[in-house]
């Protein structure tokens, strides 16, 4: 960190600035070169190339960046670009993470590279991406009370204002699952998840959908 103390009522010049600039401060030009790469990496695993992910992963670690800010773009991506299409990528990211810090450099490459090879080969879902901003939108449009048979029914008193009255509990159901609304008025039922259809997402859809068609026996 660079402090500059200058007296009062005075006026720090650019050309100051300048001068007293560290000569390994990166320029414009490098500081856009690293977004740049780091964009580049990021859209090479979502569009599943390992190999210009890899490339694009080893040319940030020699151009000296961060291997912790890497690990963490990982991370995020796992959720963003992932997610439920495989689920396990999160899993494998947070682990890379945890051994980027405990190895340090110049190990932790392999990690990173085991990692977002990984993540390139995995199969691609955005709905954890397009729930989390359809819910924010809903929150503008919707932000009415939580239903009566869902509110807390725990505590002394609570059954006596309706609380928690009419709750089906849907583990007493042979589907394991119960008509009921669950979201406020307003809202309707598949408003915020748009289901995927990649990786092992279809198989968690076409299951969920399989218990709300069953019938008890």
């Amino acid at each position: 960190m660079l402090l500059v103390v200058a007296p009062c009522n005075s006026v720090v010049s650019f050309v100051h600035l300048v001068s007293i600039r560290p000569a390994n401060a990166p320029t414009i030009d490098e500081a856009a070169s690293h977004y740049d790469q780091t964009s580049a990496l990021i859209k090479s695993i979502r569009g599943s190339d390992p190999d210009a992910a890899v490339y694009w992963l080893v040319r940030l670690l020699e151009a000296g960046e961060s291997p912790r800010f890497l690990a963490r773009r990982l991370v995020i991506l796992a959720s963003e670009d992932i997610g439920l299409a495989q689920s396990s990528a999160l899993v494998l990211a947070e682990a890379g993470a945890r051994a980027v810090e405990f190895v340090g450099l110049p190990e932790a490459r392999l990690t990173l590279t085991h990692v977002a090879l990984a993540l390139a080969l995995a199969p691609k879902s955005n709905t954890v991406t397009n729930s989390l901003a359809s819910a924010l939108g809903a929150l503008q449009r919707a932000d009415g009370d939580v239903p009566a048979h869902l509110r807390d029914a725990h505590y002394a008193g609570a059954k006596e204002v309706g609380h928690g009255t009419g709750y089906l509990y849907p583990h007493d159901d042979p589907r394991g699952v119960v008509e009921q609304r669950y979201l406020p008025e307003g809202l309707s039922p598949g408003e915020i998840y748009s289901p995927g259809g990649h990786g092992e997402e279809s198989a968690l859809v076409e299951d969920w959908r399989a218990r709300w068609a069953s019938h008890p026996d």
